[in-house]
């Protein structure tokens, strides 16, 4: 008996013996992004947390589904445990020889340096619910902070506190959503409408589509001086229709109190916008539509078949829409909004093209560089609810940790972080 005693002692002393020499040599952690992860979303959060911590992140582009890596942390292992982010301790051999692959010039692999935590800003005005936003839900579920801005603080010169700004599903020609002929009547509405004249009668402009007008213009100043934009919905083409139409009146008299300037659509200027050309106006204000630019009522896809297929880029030589691109699938289920997609052939030829639904000539995600800046444009409302609808009940991400959609919304969170010398290479 006391040698069997004996024997389970030495087995467990070598046994402990062994974790310790695991834990010592464990000098990385290695979160994985494909398929094995049990949330995607929150492993955003925990990378952006390390870099609060000043602890530098590896990205792996195309590595695991755009895996991270960092030098080990017993704050970070524990959070990724409480947040349900799978994670590995890997030793020092172990991260050199994955380094090591991914540098081989025949495998479309990199490594981007995440230096700093990006201070992050969301444009939405105060009288709006969380949930009505796509990016906001991601953040608020990921546990990125975010501070949120509106037309006061951007006229206030504040945009250069911030690396990264995301436009809240905004109409910025200054028509209010054009949800005239359905909610007119609806308080909500006039309420809104009556706060923006208020606001921009205090900012001292005689309508709101000259604040409008006002506000896309210090953000395309952001963009050139090195500011990273995000937008989705119908915050994407009616920035551009307002920077088009800076010199003209596009807005019936029911929304701000006179016609439409003459031959409005022949003055647009489309040297000013991002990424949109040659598009025509929607000028009937009981139509839910702006422009040619969106295929919403166009598009003939069935909600079961509506996917939209994301780029494959070079690693190496295209790192900034590598980025953009990781996911864990390359196919992603589509979803709708006021803007859902944008007609290719209003596209600027200048502007990367980075998911589409090819069979309807349309794309979902876009991308382009101004000045020392980038932006990047996203079309539907939010992925995981496919038609959301004025009123429906918000998006409970606990039930989509792993949605591919809303992992394009958290690259672009993290982009601005990356090394830039990198970035120019």
């Amino acid at each position: 008996m006391m040698k069997k005693t004996l024997f389970k002692n030495r087995i467990f002393v070598c046994f402990f013996v062994f974790l310790v020499s695991i834990s010592a040599n464990a000098t990385h952690i290695f979160i994985p992004m494909d398929n094995s992860q049990t949330n995607h979303l929150k492993a955003y959060g925990i990378a952006y947390l390390a870099l609060e911590k000043g602890i530098k992140v590896d990205w792996l582009l195309n590595y695991q589904g755009g895996s991270f890596l960092m030098k080990s942390n017993f704050e970070i292992e524990n959070e990724c445990s409480i947040r349900g982010v799978l994670f590995n301790l890997i030793a020092d051999i172990q991260s050199t020889n994955i380094l090591k692959s991914i540098s081989s010039p025949e495998i479309n692999q990199d490594v981007v340096r995440l230096e700093k935590s990006p201070n992050i800003a969301i444009y939405s005005p105060s009288n709006k619910q969380p949930w009505d936003d796509a990016v906001t839900l991601a953040l608020s579920y990921a546990e990125i902070p975010y501070d949120i801005i509106y037309d006061e603080e951007i006229l206030s010169n504040l945009l250069p506190m911030y690396d990264w700004l995301h436009l809240h599903h905004e109409d910025f020609t200054g028509q209010y959503g054009k949800f005239y002929a359905a909610f007119k009547n609806a308080t909500w509405y006039k309420e809104q409408q009556k706060d923006a004249e208020k606001l921009a009668f205090k900012l001292g402009f005689p309508k709101v589509s000259k604040s409008k007008l006002a506000i896309v213009k210090e953000i395309k100043k952001y963009i050139i001086s090195g500011g990273f934009l995000f937008a989705m919905c119908s915050a994407t083409d009616t920035y551009d229709i307002a920077l088009a139409a800076e010199d003209i009146d596009i807005c019936a008299k029911m929304f701000d109190g006179d016609g439409i300037t003459p031959n409005a659509e022949k003055l647009l200027d489309y040297n000013k916008t991002l990424a949109f050309k040659d598009f025509t106006l929607i000028k009937n204000p009981n139509q839910y539509e702006f422009s040619s630019i969106d295929a919403t009522s166009s598009r003939k896809i069935n909600a079961k078949t509506d996917f939209f297929t994301l780029f494959d880029f070079s690693a190496k030589w295209d790192p900034i829409p590598t980025m953009l691109c990781q996911n864990h699938t390359k196919i992603i289920k589509g979803f709708m909004g006021q803007t859902t997609s944008f007609k290719n052939e209003f596209i600027k030829s200048n502007v990367l093209i980075m998911g589409e639904t090819k069979s309807s000539n349309e794309a979902r995600y876009i991308h382009g560089k101004l000045g020392n800046g980038t932006w990047t444009f996203y079309g539907g409302h939010d992925p995981e609810d496919y038609q959301h609808k004025v009123g429906d009940p918000k998006t409970d991400l606990s039930l989509h940790p792993n949605s591919p959609g809303y992992r394009l919304i958290l690259n672009n969170i993290l982009f601005p972080a990356a090394k830039k010398k990198k970035l120019k290479t």
